[in-house]
């Protein structure tokens, strides 16, 4: 009988052919982390260095995902990774868009702290308190909520017909919050769910009222201005934020504020500590920002002037999020055309992700931030 050693030969000989054959099946290597690509992780990144890198630079390289023009991702209260694209950087201030409104969320509930606004008494808009009107049903938490009932069109075809565009650009632009205050019910108050960046500015101009009883538009400004920053931007350290107002001296609190990617990261790092400033001091009250991430009763996945990844019910359309990627504990301010910061409490994360994409290129962005997302546990 032939030794087995001598029989086991031509098998071996075949496993370098077999082995061969079977590589053009193989997953193709990725290609080599640039330069800036692991420049911009950190060595507080709190992931595997070459993952995080990877999915991050994947947010710049990938086709697909739009233009992705800054992204700060802070771990467990450390910066894990920064990149900017070209043209942008650390100094530069990127506009809010609609991630205004949670800024404006948190100023609501810093006047309702201080006892100058109630949650759940009438909306204190003076035009809706005469006699027989039924916009005296709305309340501020209504109002926060986006569901007021007001008849608000955020998206109209054509755009002009849009109540955003009118109230920023055409005939509500000098006075944007008379404009957004004068329109009628189209729901009973508290009934339906509208996105409404003309609501934001609503609350804008009742905060406004609660701070000072002027009329003057300079006067309205500075008094803003000056609770905003003593009460909010300088104990967070955001010494870049711009806010915009109107000619009547109002905060367009829906849209218009300018930031740094670095200070919108310690706005999201803010809320992901209930309210609190990094050295600990409680700047609005813990159960305020509990309130904000409460789902709203007509929207499981909003709440006070803000996004959360709460799963809908599959008729009540596409969500903003990926309830199917992360804990729907996480929660996020939202801007037009791709301007994300993502807060997951539960994985000590803050993730902030700002460009120019279009509602085509944006949900592919989001799986990708999600990917980065994955890199960090779940406590």
């Amino acid at each position: 009988m032939m030794p087995r050693s001598l029989l086991l030969k031509p098998a071996l000989a075949l496993v370098p052919t077999l082995l061969l054959a079977g590589c053009g099946n193989a997953p193709a290597a990725p290609p080599p982390l640039s330069e800036a690509a692991l420049a911009a992780v950190t060595d507080t990144g709190g992931a595997p260095r070459d993952q995080l890198a990877r999915a991050v630079d994947d947010l710049f390289t990938q086709p697909g995902l739009g233009e992705t023009r800054a992204v700060v991702v802070m771990a467990n209260g450390k910066l894990a990774a920064e990149r900017y694209g070209p043209g942008y950087s650390e100094d530069t201030r990127f506009v809010s868009w609609s991630m205004a409104k949670t800024v404006t969320g948190v100023l609501i509930g810093m006047l309702v702290a201080d006892g100058l606004l109630s949650l759940d008494a009438p909306a204190p808009v003076e035009q809706w308190q005469r006699p027989g009107d039924p916009r005296a049903e709305i309340t501020l938490r209504h109002l926060l909520q986006m569901r007021s009932g007001l008849r608000h069109v955020e998206s109209g075809d054509p755009p002009y017909e849009s109540s955003e565009v009118r109230m920023l650009f055409l005939d509500g632009r000098d006075d944007m919050a008379k404009w957004a205050e004068e329109q009628p019910l189209a729901e009973e108050p508290g009934a339906k769910f509208v996105y409404s960046s003309n609501t934001s500015v609503i609350l804008a101009d009742i905060a406004a009222a609660a701070l000072t009883d002027s009329t003057d538009p300079a006067t309205r400004v500075q008094v803003m201005r000056t609770y905003l920053k003593e009460r909010l931007f300088a104990p967070l350290g955001m010494d870049s934020m711009v806010p915009e107002f109107d000619a009547s001296g109002t905060l367009i609190g829906g849209s218009l504020m300018h930031a740094t990617a670095r200070d919108w990261a310690k706005f999201g790092e803010f809320l992901r500590r209930k309210g609190r400033a990094a050295d600990g001091t409680q700047l609005v009250p813990s159960r305020w920002i509990e309130a904000m991430l409460t789902p709203s009763p007509a929207s499981p996945h909003y709440g006070f002037q803000i996004w959360l990844n709460r799963p809908l019910a599959q008729s009540e359309g596409q969500h903003p999020l990926f309830p199917d990627r992360a804990p729907h504990r996480l929660f996020s301010l939202i801007g037009h055309m791709g301007q994300y910061v993502l807060v997951s409490p539960q994985q000590g994360v803050t993730m902030v992700r700002l460009g120019h994409s279009d509602s085509t290129e944006r949900p592919l962005m989001l799986q990708q931030a999600a990917d980065v997302l994955d890199l960090y546990p779940v406590k």
